[in-house]
């Protein structure tokens, strides 16, 4: 689902960005920033507890933005953040067991491929710091004392700016994070619950 709605997002912004672009070259000193709605889709079976006992960790959607600093034409340094981001934790057979939220700053180094194209593809490598808060036991788990470490990880990125107006463009961004939680219950650790999601955003930018 999550790369069905990513490949018609960009599809939709290839579309648009052809009909209405102009080119504007990127400079070194350049300062971009974006943003937009972003959605976070964990993997599948993100914990497994014991023969037919396993945690899910479902979607989440918020508002999303970075600020890319261009020291080159081609090389660009971006910190990306958000609004938290809220998820459901599910066990199975026994439904919603816990709710929680979370922050995913990431810094990554790009290389933008096409500085001077009005279509321009990039990719990045970065470090992603993910804090977990507001984690709270549901359903079956309620009165429990649930925790969420925080994470540090990898995360890649590909993306494409398309110019729209002088000095604005629209921006499809697609990234994998690796994101590994330790859970504790009561105290006592459970398992690592590994959310390694795929992300996509779809975001409007400017160049300043």
């Amino acid at each position: 689902m999550a790369m069905k709605i990513a490949k018609s997002a960009l599809a939709a912004a290839l579309a648009g960005g052809l009909l209405l672009g102009t080119a504007q070259a990127y400079e070194a000193g350049d300062w971009l920033l974006r943003g937009g709605i972003y959605g976070v889709f964990p993997k599948s079976d993100n914990l497994t507890l014991g023969p037919g006992a396993k945690l899910d960790v479902d979607d989440g959607y918020s508002f999303g933005f970075n600020v890319t600093y261009m020291a080159t034409p081609n090389i660009g340094i971006e910190l990306l953040a958000a609004w938290p981001f809220s998820h459901d934790i599910s066990l199975s057979g026994a439904g919603t067991v816990g709710e929680t939220k979370h922050l995913p700053p990431t810094l990554s180094v790009q290389y933008h491929f096409l500085p001077t194209s009005n279509i321009r593809p990039y990719a990045g490598l970065g470090l992603n710091f993910t804090t977990f808060f507001d984690t709270d036991a549901k359903g079956a788990l309620r009165g429990s004392s649930l925790k969420l470490e925080n994470s540090w990880g990898v995360a890649v990125q590909l993306g494409i700016d398309i110019d729209v107006a002088p000095n604005w463009f629209i921006n499809a961004d697609l990234r994998y994070i690796s994101i590994e939680t330790d859970a504790k219950l009561n105290g006592v650790k459970i398992g690592t619950v590994e959310i390694d999601p795929v992300v996509f955003g779809l975001n409007i930018g400017t160049r300043f």
